[in-house]
């Protein structure tokens, strides 16, 4: 009975051990994306908000009120432009398919806004509404393309609201295809910015927002019509002040998408190429303002213009690091043929800077994996990482890798195992438990051996006792 309980306890201080060497679990902090270069020149934009990243790096150079919920006016297209593409991917439509206008989806349309002039009964294919949608940012393209994908303007709606919500868009709902006023329909800067990253992942998309003219083939109710777009950064169409173009630098807009509303104000989302570098801007609620000459100027794209000259001219790629560059010596464990091997950088590493922030103000950052790395070492294994950084913002983190191989003495890892057994938390909690037992038998042992000499000899002699008469 004693051998039984001693057992179940046993057991039961092993299983404990045991359950407390599981590995707890711990949150990954998550990454803040609105990241905004150190030393930067300062700019202020005057709209609402305004966002311009940096798309070759991924990298946020400026944001003004960036998060906050605004109208975006006919920038809602680019969303729709999304789900027609993804549509066309998965085969449910074609770039052909000939598309009939209903009459519901002229609703709302009103003569004043942006239009194509498209009239219920008209037919047209999927791309020439594509192209009245992107270029004449045209209403009733945007509706019908909806009912095209989704049956009715509320399931493309709902399709809308899931698929920015799938982007990752938290400040995000739409209640039309179109951009049109609600006041339940607004977005952000950094809404759009991930929208439009999305939608470029299509190359249709780009063709269809940089087309500066086109021409819709004549349909069964109207004759051919032409196309000019509504971005004046690409087109000198509807006016010359705004064409964004620097042979200095080789530098010129790209597309996207304009919007205005009188409760949204002019609004763009834009890009342009420098090289092989390409930056996403965001305007939205800027106004037109009044030149003392009598003329006008629509800040959205004197504002783009001024932030794409601004991270052009006050930007460029700086090698920080170069693959051939020895960084450190990590000590090196297990071997006879060497105590230490160097380390370099995986590959030559170049990144986004202000040109006021030369390399030598980088503070380079070394974290190893191990403090001391154990033979056998490969040359290319991967022993630890450096990280670039400047005023306490990291911009890069490269590993590092082993410039040469490392042999192990088969000894001296046959020692170092042996050790490494010992020092498991488990081994030493099972070893202990081990001694615990032990030590427990052999008391009970000795207290067993006890019983055996005194207390049964002891009742043998009572029951030998005089029983004589008293």
């Amino acid at each position: 009975m004693k051998i039984r309980r001693f057992l179940s306890v046993f057991l039961a201080c092993l299983l404990l051990a045991t359950a407390c060497l599981t590995v707890p679990a711990y949150a990954q902090p998550s990454k803040e994306d609105d990241f905004i270069f150190a030393g930067a020149p300062d700019i202020t934009i005057k709209a609402k908000a305004a966002l311009l990243v940096d798309e070759t790096c991924g990298l946020t150079l400026y944001a003004q009120n960036a998060r906050d919920k605004l109208y975006p006016a006919s920038i809602t297209k680019v969303m729709t432009a999304i789900l027609v593409l993804d549509a066309i991917s998965k085969g449910q439509l074609t770039m052909d398919q000939m598309i009939t206008t209903s009459t519901a989806a002229m609703i709302d349309i009103d003569e004043d806004s942006s239009t194509a002039g498209i009239v219920p009964g008209e037919k047209m294919s999927v791309k020439d509404l594509l192209y009245c949608m992107l270029v004449v940012s045209a209403n009733e393209a945007a509706n019908i393309l909806a009912e095209a994908v989704a049956g009715s303007r509320e399931a493309f709606v709902a399709q809308m609201n899931q698929k920015a919500e799938e982007l990752g868009c938290e400040k995000t709902h739409f209640v039309n295809p179109s951009g049109l006023h609600d006041p339940n329909h607004y977005t952000t800067c950094w809404d759009i910015y991930l929208m439009t990253r999305a939608a470029m992942q299509y190359d249709q998309f780009m063709t269809f927002c940089n087309t500066k003219a086109y021409e819709v083939p004549a349909t069964n109710k109207s004759g051919a019509r032409e196309l000019h777009s509504t971005n004046f950064l690409i087109s000198t169409w509807r006016d010359t002040g705004y064409y964004y173009e620097r042979e200095d630098i080789n530098a010129y807009a790209e597309g996207i998408k304009t919007g205005s509303t009188d409760e949204a104000g002019r609004c763009l989302v834009s890009s342009a190429v420098c090289g092989d570098r390409r930056v996403i801007s965001v305007v939205l609620g800027a106004d037109v303002q009044d030149l003392p000459n009598g003329d006008t100027r629509v800040l959205s794209f004197s504002e783009t213009t001024r932030l794409f000259d601004w991270s052009f001219d006050n930007f460029s790629m700086q090698t920080v690091l170069t693959e051939d560059e020895m960084i450190q010596e990590v000590p090196v464990d297990l071997s006879k043929e060497t105590n230490c091997v160097l380390v370099h950088p995986a590959n030559d590493t170049q990144i986004l800077l202000p040109n006021n922030v030369s390399v030598e103000k980088l503070t380079r950052t070394v974290k190893l994996t191990n403090e001391v790395a154990d033979a056998p070492i490969a040359a290319g294994d991967v022993l630890g990482e450096i990280t670039i950084s400047y005023n306490g913002t990291d911009y890069v983190t490269v590993p590092l890798l082993a410039l040469s191989d490392v042999n192990a003495n088969r000894f001296l890892v046959v020692k170092d195992a042996i050790f490494d057994f010992f020092r498991l938390t488990a081994v030493k909690i099972i070893l202990v438990i081990l001694l615990i037992a032990a030590i427990a038998v052999a008391v009970w042992w000795r207290l067993r051996g006890r019983d055996r000499r005194y207390g049964r000899s002891s009742k043998r002699y009572r029951s030998r006792s005089y029983r004589g008469r008293r």
